[in-house]
């Protein structure tokens, strides 16, 4: 595992020292590295001390950072268009590299308070992204939204983590035995209150307001390392959170996991009649991790499975997504839905991909969608069968606004002002592939990403 980290936090500096060739060394470099990273999760536990920092590699952790460096590279393969138009190709190269080791680090380290240091420094290029290569004025405010979301929601666990050491003298994951820091009085609310960044980064509805605008603001590489990547972080968070203490959760279950399954039928129906693309991937999000927290929050072994397995399937399917609508809005110049239509008789080639990417939105077979769907409803409903009606609801409406997406932007008559020469380009295509290939090619071994417990 040495072998493959220290490559890793190369990259950034490689970037910076070599920024005219910063291109294609990253990308390459990315791409290797997520091929030489398979080979390490079917292994089991992998403790490592590098300079007091540990680390550990896990079949939990390893997939997450196999899909980390894969998205990143789908970063850069997809953001051609800033070397081509020289727009600080080699900052924007640096940004991404960067974000990528720090996002290996927040998967592989065992100390908490690195890991909430890399929680929070994610935020850092991921900001530079928006503000410096997105494209209109409100970027301003969709940073701010992203900013004072994550880290005043954040400061309770910083406050938790330290309480966490005061009682038990250790900060690291694989001790064996935890205390809870507070009286059993206050346990619940300590309880809530040191989830409530997992919460807001996943983000649950009622959450959920900084995401919509920090998709619509940010550039692809933005919305693809959003939706693939860093909602992730708050679900992988509340997973090596919950196995310190596993029997809290059944504190908050049933408030919590009602919040998510309602907001989960309540953003689908937004869905439906959201008329921008953008904004309709990140609010299909929102649900589909609704249903992904409710399944954590179960403290369960199938939970906590299928939630691995969700997390890597719209960690691809959603950034398939934002990829193929760029695409589209490269042709049609509008997000749209009303403008974007009969892109069938134009893109043929495209609309396989579109309805690939929709299918797998929607979990149909044989995605690993549609795998870690059937994981996640068994221990969402242990909890209780109240909650059945609700995720009927919810895959109900997801099928609809999915098939709505494909119907309304591939049927119809084309406008006047597509120009179908851009879209219809071999880059494009490789792009969708090495997104859509994971989904379908998984599923034929399902134990290779989901058997980590």
């Amino acid at each position: 595992m040495l072998k493959f980290l220290i490559p890793i936090l190369f990259i950034p500096l490689i970037s910076a020292s070599k920024p005219n060739n910063s291109w294609p060394v990253s990308a390459t470099a990315l791409f290797l590295l997520t091929l030489a990273s398979l080979a390490y999760i079917p292994s089991g536990l992998t403790l490592l001390n590098i300079s007091s920092m540990n680390l550990m590699a896990d079949p939990l952790s390893t997939p997450l950072v196999t899909l980390t460096l894969w998205i990143s590279a789908l970063m850069i393969l997809a953001s051609f268009r800033f070397l081509s138009n020289k727009d600080r190709p080699a900052v924007f190269v640096l940004s991404v590299s960067t974000l990528a080791a720090i996002l290996s680090l927040f998967f592989l380290t065992t100390h908490l308070m690195t890991f909430y240091i890399m929680f929070e420094a994610s935020l850092i290029p991921t900001m530079f992204l928006i503000l410096i290569w997105g494209a209109q004025p409100e970027r301003l405010q969709a940073s701010l939204y992203l900013m004072l979301y994550t880290v005043t929601a954040s400061l309770p666990l910083l406050a938790s983590l330290i309480a966490i050491f005061y009682k038990n003298a250790s900060m690291t994951l694989t001790s064996m035995i935890w205390v809870e820091p507070t009286s059993s009085l206050l346990l619940n609310m300590w309880w809530l209150i040191s989830i409530i960044a997992f919460l807001v980064k996943m983000p649950v509805y009622s959450l959920h307001l900084w995401l919509p605008k920090a998709h619509v603001e940010a550039p692809l590489a933005g919305s693809m390392v959003l939706a693939a990547i860093l909602l992730k972080l708050g679900s992988y968070g509340l997973i090596r959170l919950s196995s310190l203490f596993p029997h809290l959760n059944c504190s908050v279950t049933s408030m919590m996991s009602s919040l998510c399954l309602i907001g989960a039928c309540v953003t689908s129906a937004i869905c439906i009649r959201q008329t921008d693309l953008k904004a309709l991937i990140a609010y299909s999000s929102i649900g589909h991790m609704g249903l992904l927290t409710a399944a954590v929050l179960s403290s369960s072994k199938w939970g906590w499975e299928g939630a691995l397995v969700m997390m890597l399937a719209h960690g691809l399917s959603s950034s398939a997504l934002f990829s193929i609508a760029n695409s589209s809005y490269e042709a049609t110049h509008t997000r749209s839905l009303y403008l974007t239509k009969g892109l069938l008789s134009l893109f043929p080639a495209m609309s396989l991909w579109w309805f690939l990417s929709c299918a797998a939105n929607m979990s149909a077979p044989p995605s690993i969608n549609l795998f870690g769907e059937i994981l996640l409803l068994p221990p969402i409903l242990s909890s209780s069968m109240i909650f059945f009606p609700m995720l009927i609801l919810s895959s109900l409406l997801t099928g609809v606004y999915s098939l709505a997406l494909f119907s309304s932007t591939q049927h119809g008559h084309p406008s006047n002002f597509t120009t179908p020469l851009p879209t219809s380009i071999p880059r494009n295509h490789l792009l969708m592939f090495l997104h859509i290939a994971p989904l379908f090619i998984c599923i034929l071994t399902p134990n290779f990403i989901s058997a980590w417990l």
